[in-house]
């Protein structure tokens, strides 16, 4: 299943030489995973709550090409060109197939735990 990995930094005053340096060499770290751009900074339209900074997200086969590269020695080395600049938080998610169906997902979650069954009057 395909799988994410999400990065929400925060945007330095003043962007880091180091954190371009990161830019540039990021792709070949991910290619022997077969890790692609999604997002890559750009304009963030927020429609609820406040999101200071911008957002990254990669696409890789699976969660385990995505755990696997990052904690490849490849992507190690560059890491701190941007952990040492820039705030923010990064995730790994698996993403769902294209027959995903949030109704069905909630009427399991009914049934598992009992609680949230609609209210009728």
């Amino acid at each position: 299943m395909t799988a994410y990995v999400i990065a929400h930094l925060r945007d330095p005053e003043e962007l880091h030489p180091q954190v371009l340096e990161y830019m540039e060499r990021i792709q070949a770290t991910m290619d022997p995973f077969s890790g692609r751009f999604v997002v890559h900074g750009g304009p963030v339209d927020v429609r609820e709550g406040s999101w200071p900074g911008s957002v990254v997200m990669l696409r890789f086969p699976s969660t385990q090409h995505a755990r696997n590269w990052y904690e490849s020695a490849a992507y190690q080395a560059i890491l701190p060109l941007r952990t040492d600049h820039l705030e923010g938080e990064v995730i790994i998610v698996e993403g769902v197939g294209p027959d995903h169906d949030s109704a069905a997902m909630a009427a399991e979650l009914r049934k598992g735990s009992g609680a949230g069954q609609p209210v009728t009057s």
